[in-house]
């Protein structure tokens, strides 16, 4: 019998006050960024956007639980976008503008730790792998350059996904064995936040080459836990940017392990 197609979750983005011109006036839109959906497409498996669910809304947490959707699924893609928001970790915003999305955050943290619970893959792109960071008790840099004293701009708003910089990939760790012949690459990088203080038995991976700023965690227990702070999806054929494809691959392996072994 043929196996079905892997069936990956992606935490949806919010856009809680979306322009009018959209003909939304009031709503909240919940949506996923075409590259992603994409990239995971690319290797056959079909993305499936996962809705928050909300008490006292149409769908009720009473008929449709965050356990039955991961029961359906066979891993996580937590997307990128807004901030995190530095109540999720303790925090004031230093300015407004940092504020971020809490409620977004609390959707991906019990998300996540559905997941996690279930022995499901979780990957998190950028501001994903920074959610996987807080929800194992990390805490972030609300923004690199005016808390981190050495830092170099991870963000460039005018070349947006064609910014890149040089990161080191640390010897020994996975990633290294998934790029045996890099030990350091260039990625892009589209963020003003990142880890600051290491989440609970995660490991770090890979860090930017000019400041040390963290680029990629792993989760030391069992099971497949894994952050990048670049986007891979956006890499596409750009043959000086890490290739995404055997990160892309090892995710979809650990998918495919978990859906066989039920």
């Amino acid at each position: 019998m043929e196996k079905r197609p892997l069936k990956i979750g992606l935490s949806a983005r919010l856009m809680h006050t979306p322009p009018k011109e959209l003909g939304f006036r009031n709503k909240v839109l919940q949506y996923i960024e075409q590259s992603i959906a994409h990239w995971v497409m690319a290797h056959g498996a079909l993305a499936f956007m996962v809705p928050t669910l909300e008490t006292g809304g149409e769908v009720q947490r009473s008929s449709l639980s965050i356990k039955s959707v991961v029961h359906e699924l066979d891993a996580l893609l937590l997307q990128g976008g807004s901030d995190v928001c530095p109540l999720s970790y303790g925090e004031e915003a230093l300015r407004p503008e940092w504020s971020g999305d809490r409620i977004r955050d609390l959707y991906e943290i019990e998300l996540f730790w559905e997941f996690v619970f279930q022995r499901k893959p979780v990957l998190g792109i950028c501001r994903g792998a920074q959610l996987i960071n807080v929800a194992m008790g990390g805490t972030l840099y609300q923004d690199i350059l005016t808390q981190h004293p050495d830092a170099h701009p991870h963000v460039d708003a005018d070349l947006y996904d064609k910014y890149s910089h040089r990161i080191e990939i640390l010897p020994e760790s996975h990633l290294a064995q998934l790029y045996p012949e890099y030990a350091a690459a260039h990625v892009n990088s589209i963020h003003h936040q990142a880890v600051k203080d290491l989440g609970n038995d995660l490991a770090i991976e890979a860090v930017s080459a000019q400041d040390r700023i963290v680029e990629a965690i792993r989760w030391k227990g069992e099971g497949f836990v894994a952050g990048f702070q670049w986007h891979p999806e956006f890499h596409g054929s750009n043959r000086n940017l890490l290739d995404s494809a055997p990160a892309l691959l090892d995710f979809l392996f650990a998918a495919e392990q978990q859906r066989d072994s039920r």
